[in-house]
């Protein structure tokens, strides 16, 4: 059943181990210094000046919180106003409330 010839395994030496890890270890840190040094800055890292129109709200937090005051602005004013969103196909931007009550004005028809 068993080998008589055959050599019984070795331990593996705690030394061996720890080299293992450490040598893991090592490879991870270098990957990782590897791999953030060639990232590209982030836009909200850079001067506002050398941004582009599209990301220059992301700046810094007062330019962010400017645009997120303009966006609610305008959405308000859109929510309580009459416009035209396309004349030529007959599309209207209506208040809300307008909306709501033709909604159910319809609804209440059938």
């Amino acid at each position: 059943m068993t080998d008589p010839d055959a050599t019984a395994p070795r331990p593996v030496s705690l030394l061996a181990v720890f080299a293992i890890f450490v040598l893991l270890s090592l490879f991870g840190v270098v990957t990782l210094r590897v791999a953030t040094h060639h990232r590209t800055p982030a836009p909200q890292n850079e001067a506002p000046d050398n941004l582009s129109k599209e990301l220059a709200w992301r700046a810094t937090p007062a330019t962010r919180r400017d645009a997120l005051e303009k966006l609610r602005d305008r959405q308000a004013h859109q929510a309580e106003t009459y416009d035209w969103v396309d004349q030529k196909a007959g599309v209207v931007q209506l208040p809300i409330e307008r909306a709501m009550q033709l909604v159910v004005e319809e609804h209440q028809g059938k």
